[in-house]
């Protein structure tokens, strides 16, 4: 009975405490989700303070600061609110915004530009939008025919000499005119992502050029390009549009991030500041609380002047290119990054702008179909959502990348035989009389179909007998068809000029002030000076190994005073030590002409003038100057015995400064003009050779015909020659009496400088100090009139068209038959 009860009352018990487990743990259900709701509740409230925080602050300091959310203590998982300073972003706080947006870039991408988007909207800020038209544009050039337009030095020669004889009217060219683009018109709209398909030689990359304003000079423009209406002289088309040509061309010495920060820097932000600063307006007006995300991200964008650019790290995660963003470049001397990852460089070196229409010439180069359908896919959505204006050059693209396309645009034979919609070329050519086989790709029948050796075998009219359809031929059928029509219906209604947006067309040539694109220029060049510490190092032991060469040859122990013989070893050891200073700076000369090309590529962009590119490296080059120098007069200048002075001393280190300053000027200008890596050093030696013929050592100037005396005054060397023996010959131990009546001088030194040639007096030290600085500005200011005005000296290429081949270059369009 007891132990009934005993049971009776433990199941009893066992019952209730199972109840009371389950009470209990609704009890803590329900006390957890409070929690949870009372942690919510904090954080928003939390959010919501720090954001009213930022609201109240004047407008500039509020597009400048955002709020991102980060994980406290490590990672222990409290997610806590900081307001950070855009403009100032670290790497870490870079890498965990981007990390927040784009955590698979391949999903969230799109999903950023559509919240980007829908923020715009939701307020009414209209995205600006360009739209081109090109009507009756026809490109043609000069070149020459048959033998030749062969690239030899006979070639040269005969056609330099026929082109002066032609130019004056004595001797006809042999130049035949060479059509490039002939009549074509179109229109490319913004929010649709345009396909340039056409067999090698056809004229896609001049078409592209043309219609981003980067035609050659030499070639013959006729017909219009038109943005929103507007003609390339009402604004700046550089910079409206970028070009994003197939070649690619870095500087292999930065690493993938440093170019891409060095492009974005100078680029600037465009319009988006002012965009941002006008959408933060109205959303305070409508009392909207933006995504915190996407506002600190909209503004880390749209912060001009910043070293470490968002964007950045945003175009980077897009391409592919995170994972070596701090390699280097590379180039062929220097191991680097893979050809596929350079043709993306390129590439991110526009998408880091804020350009709002996009030319693209053949940027699948080097790159898998896989990487080159993720790259067309990101520009797709950046088309349709942003309103960008975009025109991809593919040679073959893959049937899943040509999906990716609204419009195409087919150019055979110089001529556009198709432009409209993707769905529609097909039909197209079944109008004509061709038919794409089931398993053939589109893209590569549409490159086809026009070719005499391949047209053939896609006819698909069997009750008609095939003949060969030609490209004008093609263009009368367009004209016909639909989608033709309907193109010169749309071409006959002028664009309404008075719809365009405001923020459309840049009007500024540059996009950040001279100061800091100064600026930019300057910690580049301090960088590239770091990378190459080898080349300068070398130089140094180099030119340390020559001074003690050269006070070995010429040490004081063998060296007298007092004789007009003794003077002559002092001449030559100074005339020695001049020649290693000068020598010394040539190495200006490849350096230059090596950054040329990039040069080229980046002012044809205008992320700078010419200035802002060779006013750097005239400044960071006089430390080295200084340092050579005076590694130079401190070994040999005791050592050797020359005047024991300090005065004396310093007068010559400032005259070997002024010399190697000089010398580099002449190389660096050299370089500039000569713009080749074989005919610079041909110049450069034989304008070195004249100068030191007529400098006045080897030849004393009495010695010179009089017809050349003129050249004896022009030459640097004369002034660099004359400071230095002055400074030695003028001082008080070689003033004993002259024992040569032959010669009219009253002292040794001043008979020494006499029977040279030299000046006598001691003013033509300075005023020869004074020559050497003028002529180190002239050279400097010669190598920026040449790096403003002279084009880049392109390599040869050679484009196939029918039975005429042309070679083309730079300078003019090489035919032969």
């Amino acid at each position: 009975m007891g132990s009934t009860t005993s049971l009776s009352r433990s199941g009893s018990f066992g019952s209730r405490s199972l109840r009371d487990a389950a009470f209990d743990g609704g009890a803590g259900s329900q006390a957890a989700g409070h929690f949870e709701f009372q942690r919510s509740t904090t954080e928003d409230d939390e959010d919501e303070l720090k954001w009213a925080a930022i609201e109240r602050l004047p407008t500039y300091d509020r597009l400048r600061k955002g709020v991102l959310k980060h994980v406290a203590g490590g990672g222990a998982g409290e997610v806590e609110l900081q307001e950070i300073d855009v403009g100032k972003l670290g790497g870490t706080e870079r890498k965990l915004l981007i990390e927040s947006l784009l955590k698979v870039a391949e999903e969230d991408n799109e999903k950023l530009l559509r919240r980007i988007r829908h923020r715009t909207d939701v307020v009414g800020i209209k995205i600006p939008t360009v739209e081109i038209r090109f009507e009756g544009l026809s490109v043609e050039g000069d070149g020459y025919v048959g033998v030749s337009s062969l690239p030899t030095l006979l070639n040269f020669v005969v056609n330099t000499f026929q082109g002066i004889l032609g130019f004056c009217r004595v001797f006809p060219t042999k130049k035949r005119v060479v059509k490039i683009l002939h009549n074509i018109s179109g229109i490319v709209k913004p929010s649709r992502m345009t396909l340039l398909l056409g067999p090698p030689g056809s004229g896609k990359t001049t078409l592209l050029k043309a219609l981003s304003g980067k035609l050659d000079n030499n070639l013959r423009v006729s017909g219009r390009v038109t943005y929103c209406g507007h003609e390339f002289h009402e604004f700046v088309p550089q910079r409206t549009c970028a070009y994003i040509s197939q070649q690619e061309c870095h500087l292999g010495e930065l690493t993938v991030r440093e170019t891409l920060e060095f492009s974005g820097r100078c680029l600037g932000v465009g319009t988006k500041y002012d965009l941002l600063a006008e959408l933060s307006r109205r959303e305070k007006e409508a009392g909207i609380k933006p995504d915190l995300e996407v506002d600190a991200f909209m503004k880390a964008t749209s912060v001009t002047g910043q070293e470490n650019h968002l964007v950045v790290d945003y175009v980077m995660k897009l391409l592919g290119l995170d994972i070596c963003a701090d390699i280097i470049v590379g180039n062929e001397m220097r191991r680097g990054i893979s050809g596929g990852q350079k043709k993306r460089v390129t590439t991110g070196e526009m998408l880091v702008g804020p350009a709002k229409v996009f030319m693209m010439d053949e940027i699948s180069t080097g790159l898998d179909s896989s990487t080159t359908y993720q790259i067309v896919r990101f520009m797709k959505q950046m088309v349709h959502i942003m309103d960008i204006t975009m025109v991809i050059s593919l040679l073959q693209p893959a049937p899943e990348t040509y999906e990716l396309f609204d419009n195409i645009i087919l150019i055979s034979e110089n001529q556009i035989v198709y432009q409209g919609p993707r769905d529609n070329v097909l039909d197209f050519f079944e109008y004509v009389g061709f038919k794409c086989p089931e398993r053939k790709g589109v893209a590569d029948f549409l490159q086809e179909v026009t070719s005499k050796n391949d047209q053939k075998q896609y006819w698909s009219k069997p009750e008609e007998t095939y003949r060969y359809i030609s490209v004008p031929d093609f263009v009368m059928f367009f004209n016909s068809f639909l989608t033709g029509k309907k193109l010169d219906e749309e071409l006959a209604v002028p664009y309404d000029r008075s719809s365009t947006h405001p923020a459309a067309l840049v009007k500024e040539r540059y996009g950040i002030s001279n100061k800091d694109l100064l600026k930019a220029c300057f910690l580049r060049e301090m960088l590239l000076i770091k990378r190459n510490a080898f080349l300068y190092i070398f130089k140094t032991m180099q030119l340390t190994i020559m001074s003690i060469i050269c006070m070995t040859m010429f040490f004081r122990t063998t060296m007298h005073v007092g004789h007009l013989g003794d003077g002559n070893k002092f001449y030559g050891a100074l005339f020695c030590s001049l020649l290693n200073i000068m020598f010394n700076g040539v190495s200006e000369l490849m350096l230059t002409t090596q950054r040329l090309p990039v040069f080229y590529k980046e002012r044809d962009s205008l992320l700078y003038p010419a200035w802002a590119f060779a006013l750097p490296i005239w400044v960071l080059r006089v430390p080295i100057s200084f340092g050579e120098s005076l590694i130079w007069i401190s070994l040999t200048y005791y050592t050797i015995g020359f005047a024991p002075s300090v005065d004396r001393y310093f007068k010559q280190f400032l005259a070997f400064v002024c010399i190697n300053q000089m010398a580099q000027g002449l190389f660096r200008s050299i370089a500039a003009v000569a713009r080749s890596v074989v005919i610079a050093p041909v110049i450069g030696m034989f304008t070195l050779l004249v100068v030191f013929v007529l400098g006045g050592f080897i030849i004393a100037k009495d010695d010179i015909q009089p017809w050349l005396i003129w050249g004896y005054y022009i030459s640097p060397m004369m002034y660099g020659q004359n400071a230095i023996v002055i400074n030695e010959f003028l001082h008080e131990r070689w003033s004993d009496p002259n024992p040569d009546p032959r010669i009219l001088e009253a002292t040794i030194g001043k008979a020494i400088l006499k029977v040279r040639g030299m000046f006598v007096e001691n003013k033509w030290y300075w005023i020869s100090i004074g020559a050497l600085i003028g002529f180190t500005m002239i050279y400097n200011i010669c190598f920026v009139i040449a790096l403003t005005y002279l084009d880049r000296k392109l390599s040869i290429s050679s484009h196939s068209n029918g039975n005429v081949t042309w070679i083309c270059n730079n300078d003019a369009i090489a035919l032969a038959q």
